[in-house]
């Protein structure tokens, strides 16, 4: 019989360019925030947008420009002017999405502040559809960097560094090894081999709650 004596850790697989899970984003800080003294978080970013050479922005921004929508009616969440201005004019933007550069961002946030990662991913996902900023540009990060007590030459030499670079690539493969299929995925780790899958796409907080609840009284 397996026993447990770990505490039950909480997994949400997303990825800094996912529209849903910036949606999504909202409600797992609610969770983070409610659950902070009897669970253990972690954020795994998917690399959902892996580009072997740099793609325009132009053909995901087509896309964007109904889905985007959709999100704000379901979510309640809203897309900055700034970020939409880059959807609604394609061919004037410089942005070219990869998923790596936030995810390394990620891997570094979390090493000096390990229990903040849910909220430093909604901050990633607010500085990108909100604010606009282009998260493969070095500069997207530095606000971050003042909120968090971040000291700015470690980070920045870090972000540029293999080692971290093959962090952010080893949570990729984790994800994929965690079958997550889409995201936001948000699952439950109650032993070291037994994992509950608690949300698939956007799901609202309530549910949300009531599904963590079932698994806590499931466990005790």
């Amino acid at each position: 019989m397996e026993t447990n004596t770990m505490q039950p850790t909480i997994y949400y697989c997303y990825d800094a360019y996912c529209g849903w899970c910036y949606g999504f984003s909202k409600v797992m800080v609610q969770i983070a925030t409610e659950y902070q003294n009897t669970l253990a978080f972690d954020v795994l970013s998917g690399g959902m947008i892996l580009p072997e050479t740099p793609k325009h922005i132009a053909p995901m921004a087509t896309y964007i420009q109904t889905a985007y929508k959709q999100v704000e009616e379901t979510t309640g969440v809203q897309f900055g002017p700034d970020f939409l201005w880059h959807i609604f004019n394609p061919d004037k933007s410089d942005w070219y999405p990869d998923s790596t550069k936030p995810a390394i961002a990620l891997c570094i946030f979390k090493e000096y502040h390990p229990e903040q990662a849910v909220f430093m991913a909604s901050d990633l996902q607010y500085a990108l559809n909100y604010e606009g900023r282009d998260l493969t540009d070095d500069e997207a990060y530095r606000h971050l960097l003042e909120k968090y007590h971040i000291p700015e030459k470690a980070f920045y030499e870090k972000l540029h560094s293999v080692a971290y670079r093959e962090k952010a690539y080893y949570e990729f493969a984790l994800v994929k090894q965690l079958q997550v299929k889409g995201f936001p995925c948000v699952l439950m780790q109650v032993t070291d081999s037994k994992f509950y899958l608690l949300a698939q796409g956007f799901t609202d907080f309530e549910t949300l709650k009531q599904r963590i609840e079932n698994v806590l009284k499931e466990i005790a």
